[in-house]
């Protein structure tokens, strides 16, 4: 399926998608499911046993002391089977289950970096964060807890109905008579309990989403004192949150009280029928122990398993909202049988006849075409909405055009491969994203094949050297988060260092001077020059003076290009380049 049609699948639907993930590590289930049937049968033969002490060797007419030792010897060995089973069936399982849950989450987050821009638009960051690491570990409870659940619990049931057959088939029909009311009763709940965990889990998924949306955003809120009013937003999500939990928790304590009565209420029916039996002599009074005991262990897995029935539901919401992320299809794939580009490619830029919009309804560049020549320093300028970025996001292909043609070299980038794509054509943009770590991974993007001494030379020639050189540790200056600990000047600057080692044949500048102090912006442009020397460069730019001396600028206005040519044409024309030119002065920013 392509593009972002949501699912309509039901939860069940959604946990057997994920089942694939679990494939790999079939055998350990295997292994849990016989641990279990170990466990199971040690759990049962414990009240059986007891039975044969009672009727065998304690009640008979001649007491057997030696046969009560040998069952005592048997009951040891029993339990302490059971419990080595029980410990290597929960270890196995918690290493499969975690296994499968880490399978699931390296794919969905690798499902998610290969989105197209499209779907980035349309989706909060924390939604994303929580579908990752919330969503996944809700249903790491379905593959350990209900899993194992159901197993354990579904084969202790049918082990106690067979046990409890065979040492009084009245009895073990009169249990039989329990099993359609504990169905009625969970079918009677079913729905009440799906509603309260769906809304449970979309509550927390809208907070965490408020939650990243609000710290990433929290010097916007200091600046404007909105610290009160999103903190009241907060409190009501979080309130509305508390009542939702209230709400489940409520439910999920009647549907497990009413099992419980239920046990309670069959003991009692027993302990009265099977007690007239013993009194009548029909039953001995070790088998009315062992049914006891029956009766008690079989609710004890039905009411575990009910008590994981909110596992089930919360699993089966959180698989939806997983599958409805893998279910969709990036817009942007590439090709089956991608071109390469030749080695000697030369950066050839043109643009035919290009018409896009993000709602294709709304077109935002309208039949857009233009030539930037290999080793071209092309300026793009023009009021705020004119198309300017969605110009160069069409160029790395974050977007396909609705209409038209986009090549480099002769060749239409969607038959291209996007890692070749995005080699040939790099970016520096006025928002510099960091990662966490040294100055030197930065700049190499971690590229093992860039060396310290390609490091080293690139922020040379972009004059970063200054900067770094001042930090610290130098080249091993440990970044934080978003590159918090960096000025905005020394963020760009090592953004165009990156793109200098990175060595792209095609240069985008999306309005990167934007934000630099004169002195910084001085080593930028002395950076620039030599960083665009061979390379066919476009530039966005606020400041005039950066395309001053363009080999072509590009001026866009309502999404169309209305005017082109050298800066002293254009300031000749007298059009709206030289408007702009005459309101913002040669060194002063542009109001894009």
């Amino acid at each position: 399926m392509k593009g972002e049609r949501p699912s309509s699948s039901p939860g069940v639907k959604s946990l057997a998608r994920l089942l694939p993930f679990a494939r790999p590590y079939a055998w350990q289930f295997v292994g849990v499911i016989a641990l279990v049937i170990v466990f199971n049968a040690s759990s049962v033969m414990q009240p059986y046993l007891v039975k044969i002490a009672i009727d065998q060797d304690i009640s008979s007419h001649h007491p057997n002391p030696r046969g009560l030792l040998d069952i005592a010897a048997l009951y040891i060995g029993v339990v302490v089977a059971g419990v080595a089973a029980n410990y290597l069936q929960i270890t196995l399982l918690q290493r499969a289950g975690q296994s499968v849950i880490r399978s699931i989450r390296v794919g969905l987050f690798q499902h998610i970096e290969r989105q197209s821009m499209r779907f980035f638009d349309r989706r909060a960051v924390g939604a994303l964060v929580a579908n990752v690491s919330n969503d996944t570990e809700t249903v790491n409870q379905f593959f350990t807890n209900f899993f194992l659940s159901m197993i354990r619990d579904g084969l202790s049931i049918i082990m106690i109905l067979i046990a409890m057959f065979r040492l009084d088939v009245r009895m073990g029909l009169f249990s039989l008579v329990l099993v359609p009311i504990i169905f009625a009763v969970a079918a009677g709940f079913r729905g009440a309990l799906r509603r309260r965990y769906q809304r449970t889990r979309t509550l927390l998924a809208s907070m965490v989403a408020f939650l990243a949306e609000n710290l990433a955003g929290m010097r916007i809120t200091q600046l404007f004192r909105q610290e009160a009013r999103q903190a009241q937003k907060f409190r009501d999500l979080a309130g509305q949150h508390r009542d939702a939990n209230i709400r489940e928790y409520f439910t999920s304590v009647w549907f497990n009280r009413t099992f419980e009565m239920l046990g309670n209420l069959s003991v009692a029916a027993v302990v009265y029928i099977g007690g007239a039996a013993v009194l009548g002599g029909s039953i001995p009074f070790g088998t009315l122990y062992a049914f006891i005991r029956y009766i008690q262990q079989f609710f004890q897995p039905i009411n575990a398993m009910t008590q994981q029935w909110n596992t089930l539901q919360s699993a089966m919401v959180a698989a939806e909202r997983i599958g409805q992320i893998l279910e969709i299809e990036p817009d942007v794939v590439n090709p089956e049988r991608p071109i390469s580009l030749p080695a000697d490619a030369r950066g050839r830029v043109e643009f035919r006849h290009v018409t896009f919009g993000y709602d294709p309804r709304h077109p935002v560049l309208r039949d857009i075409s233009f030539v930037a020549e290999p080793g071209w320093f092309v300026g793009i300028v023009g009021p705020t909405g004119a198309g300017k970025s969605s110009l160069m996001s069409l160029l790395l292909r974050f977007y396909d055009p609705s209409e038209g043609d986009v090549l480099v070299d002769g060749v239409p980038i969607p038959s291209l491969a996007q890692d070749a794509l995005h080699r040939f054509v790099g970016i520096v943009q006025q928002e510099v994203h960091l990662f966490t770590g040294t100055i030197r991974d930065n700049i190499r993007m971690f590229r093992s094949d860039i060396s310290d001494a390609r490091v080293e030379e690139a922020a040379l020639a972009v004059g970063a050297d200054r900067v770094i050189a001042k930090l610290p540790d130098g080249y091993d200056t440990f970044i934080y988060g978003r590159g918090a600990n960096l000025s905005m000047g020394e963020r760009q600057l090592i953004a165009f260092a990156r793109i200098v080692a990175l060595d792209p044949r095609v240069l985008i500048l999306d309005e990167a001077t934007a934000n630099l102090d004169s002195q910084t912006e001085q080593w930028v442009q002395q950076g620039l020059r030599a960083a665009s020397q061979g390379r066919t460069t476009l530039v966005i730019a606020h400041r005039l003076a950066t395309i001053r001396h363009a080999d072509q600028i590009l001026v866009l206005d309502h999404g169309r290009i209305v005017e082109r040519g050298r800066h002293d044409e254009l300031v000749r024309l007298g059009g709206l380049y030289a408007r702009l030119h005459a309101e913002s002065g040669v060194e002063s920013r542009l109001f894009s």
